[in-house]
């Protein structure tokens, strides 16, 4: 395990997410997989009147990186709009592809900068935006 990339602050967070988090009436569900190393997320989502997310449930079967980057989502979209979740999600890609720097919204995106060098880990780190975008298509979530 490369203490750099799998350091005791992702490991806090990799165990922060609740397990079988569930919503009770989601208003989007969706389940996304990476077919590169196996992860999968799982997400409810619920907007309000604005279509900004008001509920967010995530449930990860991934690794360390996967589970730090759906707990850092999972403290942090309530209150963001799902286009916000995809500006997120790409400024992160570009970030972990070095061709541009890592988002400052939250603190802890930092974090997963460490994973710029090993592009196996980088669809675990994407795939709690992916669900959260898939889950608000799936249910007239407003975008």
């Amino acid at each position: 395990m490369d203490s750099a990339l799998y350091n005791r602050h992702i490991l806090r967070l990799a165990t922060a997410l609740v397990a079988n988090h569930r919503l009770d009436d989601p208003q989007g569900t969706a389940e996304v997989r990476s077919p590169l190393c196996g992860s999968r997320i799982q997400a409810d989502v619920t907007t309000d009147a604005g279509g900004c997310i008001s509920q967010l449930a995530l449930r990860a079967n991934a690794c360390a990186l996967g589970q730090a980057s759906a707990a850092i989502l999972q403290d942090n979209a309530i209150g963001l709009d799902i286009a916000e979740i995809s500006d997120l999600r790409d400024g992160i890609a570009s970030a972990l592809k070095r061709v541009g720097e890592m988002p400052t919204r939250w603190p802890d995106l930092a974090l997963l900068a460490a994973a710029c060098d090993y592009p196996s880990r980088h669809a675990a780190i994407l795939l709690p935006y992916h669900a959260i975008l898939a889950a608000a298509k799936t249910r007239n979530v407003q975008t």
